[in-house]
């Protein structure tokens, strides 16, 4: 699989095998504990933990003198509160029995799920966000992820500021090829865990033991969110010009817990956890635990500690797309970004009688194919048979066309393996625009330019045709679309929530890459190297939000995580660049994406920072919400980690900037309320009044329609009745309630959608 590819793949979290084992196996758990009943006699939780694992290791009857060694993987304090232990099943059932026990689960182990997106984003140094953010200067955005390259040049110090701010509190950690010299005043931290991974597989070998990045994602996200300024940027000439990341002041802190030899839930939240004690502004993190209660992920759990503590949690949906509720990180309390296209597109195909069509290659070479024959035919144009294709190799450029016999995917590689001279892929089939690469000098373009080609290749008697590569054009319409890959809602671990919240640039993003590892392939057999690549997924439409969030931030720095989150859903952008709805490219049928696709639309950094009004949440309104879901006592500790929590309220109408209302299979009609309170953060005095758009088959009514606010920070109530009635097969329908200012610019929009249970 290809190293681009393979970072983008979705996060998949499976109970291994080896938990299955008899009583004296052991395997790691993470277990919660009530901290406020730890003893006095303990000086610290540490303590209280390592004497609770010595005494039900003496009291079991599979006790073993050899095993004395394994006692601790982890100790958490902040992200939660408990620990990490290799245990066996007798040992499990004793700690069940043990003071302050609260829970315990099976750790998990995963796989893994610039220089123009600032731009695409409207981002200015001038003016708005970018200019009152001050380009996000001493924010601190920790990322969760691979590690990374120290000495790209995305990660200099030139133009920081030479005082790390003084609520910093983590360090650069030395490992294996990595040393403390490594970090400066833009990668102020770095650290490493992996001692879940190493206690779930006691025989692994290490093959990078540092926050030293070897598979370019970590260095790839880091760099989009904060990179420092690189001039002459680009992926073997394509999308040249100066990179920078989206908060290009910000500093950064790397907490690498996804291992080449695996990854573990036990590593993920000991990153989260020393993130929040280290005193980061946001937490970036573009992987996922798919189908897995909110009480069990550690995503969820380490997210509501952050949240407390004013930490913005920014992470990605996924990318199992386009079918319905295949999202992961659908927490209420934590940002979750979906993945778009971008307005930018590479090579050009020029045929003998002048036409030439921008299309799309990314062939990491600048090869001259220039003035060939042009050959189509029938027999060859399913571009299928390896055989057929090595005979007409040497011919010219070949057309592909006739899509319905083979996969493109599989086209393009039967092209490289025949060694042809060049090709023509007319297609639109998303896997290959959004996620393939061509290995042989190459184009795709576009079926409504498909005719065009092919009329010209029947209509002379030798037709001929020029390929362009290393080309960039910007300002391609319609953009941007969802991601054909990017992972939708409903969210299955509360589905409750509309969930993404919010889309992204996450479709070719060129940012920085490990220099040691292929980032393009020539044939079958020539690998090369790139200091920065082209990667697609939401791992990468993820570190954009949390930039923004930096910057926003940086500007606002009294909003809590959830007025941040609110800035940004209702100030995105439904429309493309053709001003007509957002099209989903795993759905090319509908007219217009689905917010289960794309949340709100795609994120608008300048709008954010001028909100209007803002929908605001504290964690007390995230336990009356937990509180409401049937989940016990326990349960509920472990995402609170306080035993005082206050459930005298259970309330499953979160005051959330978007609306989901859901149905069973047999129901023929549902009348749904909610109640939501929005603050006006504008000048001052201001009056909205209500404007619907009703999903099909609904009538919406929202009380009173008119919002008037005497002061800044005022708040004001209203009401949302959706009544429903199924009027087809057809499941999902959406609309929207937009608050629009009265002589002013502002408008509120929150999204609203109807879908099954």
């Amino acid at each position: 699989m290809e190293p681009h590819f393979a970072v983008a793949l979705p996060l998949m979290f499976l109970i291994t095998p080896w938990l299955l084992l008899a009583n004296a196996e052991r395997s790691t758990y993470i277990v919660h504990m009530d901290k406020s009943l730890m003893p006095r006699v303990f000086a610290s939780h540490n303590d209280w933990y390592e004497s609770t694992i010595h005494s039900i290791k003496l009291s079991t009857a599979d006790h073993h003198p050899s095993k004395q060694s394994q006692k601790l993987v982890y100790t958490y304090n902040h992200a939660m509160h408990g620990f990490s232990a290799m245990l066996s099943s007798n040992e499990l059932g004793t700690l069940k029995n043990s003071h302050g026990f609260v829970s315990a689960y099976p750790d998990r182990s995963a796989t893994i799920d610039t220089t123009h997106t600032f731009e695409f984003l409207s981002l200015d140094s001038s003016y708005g966000l970018w200019n009152a953010s001050n380009l996000g200067e001493d924010m601190i955005v920790g990322l969760i992820d691979t590690g990374i390259w120290p000495e790209s040049e995305s990660f200099k110090d030139d133009g920081m500021t030479k005082k790390i701010p003084t609520k910093w509190k983590g360090t650069c950690e030395p490992g294996q090829e990595f040393n403390t010299s490594m970090c400066n005043f833009k990668l102020i931290g770095a650290r490493y865990f992996n001692k879940g991974l190493i206690a779930a597989n006691p025989n692994v070998t290490i093959s990078m033991n540092s926050a030293r990045d070897t598979t370019g994602h970590g260095t790839h996200t880091s760099s989009t969110v904060a990179g420092n300024y690189v001039n002459g940027a680009s992926f073997f000439g394509y999308g040249e010009g100066v990179a920078r990341g989206i908060a290009p002041r910000a500093r950064l802190a790397m907490y690498k817990v996804l291992w080449d030899e695996g990854e573990q839930a036990s590593d993920v939240l000991a990153g989260m956890d020393q993130a929040i004690a280290d005193g980061v502004d946001v937490i970036s993190i573009s992987f996922g635990f798919n189908n897995v209660p909110l009480y069990e992920d550690p995503v969820a759990i380490a997210g509501f500690a952050a949240m407390e503590k004013g930490v913005v949690v920014s992470s990605s949906a996924g990318n199992d797309g386009p079918q319905l509720g295949t999202l992961h990180n659908g927490i209420p309390w934590v940002l979750t970004v979906a993945a778009g296209t971008i307005d930018r597109t590479f090579g050009s195909l020029t045929l003998g009688n002048g036409k030439t069509i921008i299309g799309l290659t990314l062939f990491a070479a600048n090869a001259i194919v220039e003035n060939l024959q042009l050959v189509y035919n029938k027999n060859l144009s399913a571009c299928n048979s390896v055989n057929l294709l090595s005979e007409a190799a040497t011919r010219g450029i070949i057309v592909c066309d006739n899509l319905d016999s083979v996969s493109v995917i599989n086209q393009s590689n039967y092209i490289s393996e025949a060694g042809v001279l060049g090709a023509v892929f007319i297609s639109e089939d998303p896997r290959l625009i959004e996620l393939g690469r061509l290995h042989s000098p190459s184009i795709v373009i576009n079926p409504k330019e498909g005719p065009s080609v092919i009329n010209y290749a029947k209509s002379v008697e030798t037709p001929t045709a020029s390929i362009k590569f290393t080309q960039t054009f910007v300002g391609i319409k319609p953009a941007p679309a969802v991601a054909n890959y990017t992972s939708r809602g409903p969210s299955p671990s509360y589905p409750g929530i509309l969930k993404p919240d919010i889309m992204a640039p996450g479709t070719t993003v060129l940012a920085a890459f490990v220099p040691n590892k292929p980032a393009a392939r020539i044939g079958n057999n020539v690998l090369l190297p790139s200091g920065f690549n082209f990667l697609s997924g939401t791992s990468m439409a993820c570190p954009h939000v949390s930039a923004v969030a930096a910057l926003l931030k940086a500007s606002h720095p009294e909003w809590t995580p959830a007025a941040i989150k609110s800035a940004l859903v209702t100030t995105a952008n439904p429309l493309d660049n053709t001003q007509n709805p957002i099209r989903d490219n795993g759905n090319p049928s509908r007219q217009h994406a689905s917010p289960l696709a794309m949340g709100a639309g795609e994120i608008d950094p300048n709008r954010a920072l001028d909100p209007g009004l803002i929908y605001d949440a504290t964690p007390q309104d995230y336990i009356n919400l937990l509180c409401s879901l049937g989940y016990t006592h326990n349960q509920i500790l472990t995402i609170t980690r306080s035993n005082s929590f206050n459930c005298t309220n259970p309330s499953s109408d979160l005051n959330y900037p978007s609306f989901i209302a859901l149905y069973g299979n047999k129901t023929r009609s549902i009348v749904n309320e909610f109640r939501r309170t929005v603050t006006n953060v504008g000048d001052g005095a201001a009056t909205y009044r209500a404007k619907v758009k009703s999903p099909r088959g609904s009538v919406v009514r929202v009380s009173p329609e008119k919002l008037a606010f005497g002061y800044k920070n005022e708040k004001q109530c209203y009401s949302v009745v959706i009544n429903y009635t199924r009027y087809k097969k057809e499941n999902v329908s959406f609309g929207e309630i937009v608050w629009v200012e009265e002589g002013g610019a502002h408008r509120v929009r929150s999204p609203i959608v109807v879908a099954p249970m």
